[in-house]
């Protein structure tokens, strides 16, 4: 068996935690193209993650061998900015929650997933692991980033005190099939795409786009991130320890390939058949001026990713039409 299937055993049973959101649901999808037959899943009115007691019970009820820990309260700048009490309330009691529960019910394998805002705003680009807790944090999204902190360092606290194989990764700037399309609340690859449809549906001369189009960011399709996480999950153990720290044990996942917002409006101008003006507006939040991992590490596991960004935005179009493309959201 090689290496990169070692913890690989289709007969297991997985939880995916947050199944229904972009990130668990890519998850889902991966593990049933690799032949997982037993994922489990859990909706939020069946099973709310920030309850202790509920999480508590829910394990104790099902058998589990593996858990991956998808679930989170997502949301972009403005989203950040205006509820950063609900990001780190909501965030960290998930984690603790379903962390010390797994380790309770004597579940030796979970898989975290954070997110590369755990990095400080002016961390050296391109971003290595070790950037971690170095500096200060975006502003805008930094409840949300110490949560995923926190999140990364209950597992390596498992890990060095009971002997348990909990695992994070950290993917860059996600997008895909099931994003948040809200015209508020989304990131800003689908509020991109919703706006520059609308134009388009419109005949708008024009669209804004906040801030001056200068910060350069990462992106990675949703299906990759799923495929990279899943191979980080089924390493050989001593492999994956081979390349981290007890305390330094998260792995960066992403391209290693950046744009400007000004870019990735324009491809999305030419995905969507917006033929109008672009027009930036300077008077609204940049956010961190470059944000881009450095994934030499995961490269070395064995993983690189295969959906360039213009394709990429394609299918994420193309399925904002199948499911919201007649609708106001």
């Amino acid at each position: 068996m090689s290496t990169a299937s070692a913890l690989r055993d289709t007969r297991q049973v997985v939880f995916v935690a947050g199944h229904r959101g972009m990130v668990g649901s890519a998850v889902v999808r991966r593990l049933q193209s690799l032949g997982y037959d037993h994922i489990v899943t859990a909706a939020h009115g069946e099973l709310d993650l920030t309850s202790q007691a509920a999480v508590r019970a829910f394990f104790q009820r099902q058998r589990v061998d593996r858990v991956v820990l998808a679930a989170a309260k997502v949301g972009g700048i403005h989203a950040n900015n205006t509820y950063p009490a609900e990001f780190i309330y909501q965030n960290l009691m998930i984690q603790a929650n379903v962390v010390h529960a797994a380790h309770e019910a004597g579940v030796q394998h979970l898989l975290f997933l954070g997110s590369s805002c755990i990095y400080p705003r002016l961390a050296e680009q391109p971003m290595r692991e070790d950037a971690l807790l170095t500096g200060t944090l975006e502003p805008t999204n930094e409840p949300y980033a110490i949560a995923k902190i926190a999140g990364i360092k209950l597992c390596e606290s498992y890990n060095r005190q009971y002997g348990r194989d909990y695992r994070s990764v950290m993917p860059t700037n996600l997008y895909g099939p099931h994003d948040n399309f809200h015209p508020d609340n989304s990131h800003v690859i689908p509020a991109l795409l919703r706006r520059f449809h609308e134009a388009v549906q419109t005949a708008a001369p024009e669209v804004v786009v906040w801030g001056s189009g200068s910060p350069k960011r990462e992106f990675l399709h949703v299906d990759d991130m799923a495929a990279a996480s899943v191979h980080v999950m089924e390493l050989d153990r001593s492999l994956y320890e081979s390349h981290t720290q007890p305390m330094l044990s998260h792995i960066n996942v992403g391209t290693g390939v950046d744009c400007s917002i000004r870019e990735l409006a324009e491809t999305i101008a030419r995905v969507t058949g917006f033929a109008g003006r672009v027009v930036f507006d300077a008077t609204k939040p940049d956010g961190a001026p470059r944000k881009l991992m450095d994934v030499s590490r995961l490269r070395a596991l064995g993983w690189a990713p295969s959906i360039p960004l213009e394709r990429g935005l394609a299918d994420a179009y193309r399925w904002f039409l199948e499911h919201h493309g007649e609708a106001r959201l």
